[in-house]
């Protein structure tokens, strides 16, 4: 298996993992903001659209048109990117951000496995904001993954305390 293959087949694991709690927690319960965890599903769900297209498209390949004019991207950066989720409530519709999420992973994995091996040491494409972690497209890529199973631990814990545990079909050794 080669870098892109890794980055592919792992980006892929993540998003998976991410998606299947997501879809677990009904969508009545995507506010609640327990005082334990001062977050919830939508503003989680918001920011990891907002984190896919920073680190896995746009300064991969930069800004992708067909995301900006389906997604309210500017909406999504003032609710989901550095703001409290209180102001993000009632501002969107779940059954959005979740088909939003999807799309913006699809295109996440298209761009991903476009790439060739000596795209991934190049240079990350020019941001007004600066990348946190990376100095390449592998480390923005690699972070990605990292940064998305972050979120998707925050949203197994939230999603056990607004509605059950999550079930991952493990059964007790005989």
């Amino acid at each position: 298996m080669n870098q892109i293959e890794i980055l592919v087949k792992q980006t892929k694991d993540a998003y998976e993992w991410t998606n299947k709690v997501i879809s677990s927690i009904p969508q009545d319960k995507w506010d609640n903001i327990p005082k334990i965890i001062e977050s919830n599903v939508s503003w989680q769900v918001g920011h990891l659209i907002m984190s896919f297209y920073y680190h896995s498209i746009m300064v991969i390949k930069g800004h992708q048109m067909d995301i900006l004019q389906k997604i309210p991207m500017k909406e999504y950066d003032v609710y989901f990117t550095d703001a409290s989720p209180n102001k993000a409530l009632g501002k969107t519709d779940p059954v959005d951000l979740q088909n939003n999420l999807m799309f913006v992973q699809a295109r996440s994995m298209e761009i991903i496995a476009s790439l060739s091996e000596k795209d991934l040491r190049s240079e990350l494409e020019g941001t007004l904001v600066p990348h946190p972690i990376a100095t390449n497209k592998f480390e923005a890529l690699d972070w990605n993954i990292k940064h998305t199973m972050w979120h998707c631990g925050q949203l197994g814990i939230l999603k056990r305390i607004v509605h059950e545990r999550y079930n991952f079909g493990l059964k007790a050794g005989k």
